[in-house]
């Protein structure tokens, strides 16, 4: 997923049109059963590796709204996988390839975000 969105999201929806990869949706179009704020499709997003901050981060008026996740990598399948029988993430089925974990659609990602920082779900600043 690289980036993910916390529970200080105010849901203004900044974010949503920033994304060049489609990745991020409104509250009300989460495809989390109980989605309260905006949302992160993990198997979209590619933590925007061409610029020098992710786009979302730059236009959010939230401080601690926008947090790093683990890379969309085939290391860490096991990990998104867990979080979507969690409920944490909803991965989308592709007709053809199926289910489009990380094993199968790995994602770009800053490899200068230390897994530690991963973990700990430290924020993403400018």
């Amino acid at each position: 997923m690289a980036v993910m969105i916390t529970e200080e999201c105010i849901n203004c929806d900044s974010c949503v049109d920033e994304c060049p990869a489609m990745a991020i949706v409104s509250a009300d179009d989460s495809p989390l059963e109980n989605g309260e704020f905006t949302y992160v499709k993990p198997e979209k997003c590619i933590e925007c590796v061409d610029c020098t901050i992710p786009k979302c981060v730059d236009v959010c008026p939230t401080d601690g709204a926008i947090v790093w996740d683990m890379p969309y990598i085939e290391e860490f399948n096991e990990y998104f996988l867990e979080g979507q029988e969690k409920g944490i993430y909803k991965i989308r089925v592709h007709k053809k390839k199926g289910l489009l974990s990380p094993k199968v659609a790995p994602k770009p990602y800053r490899d200068s975000i230390s897994i530690a920082d991963r973990e700990a779900h430290v924020l993403v600043n400018l």
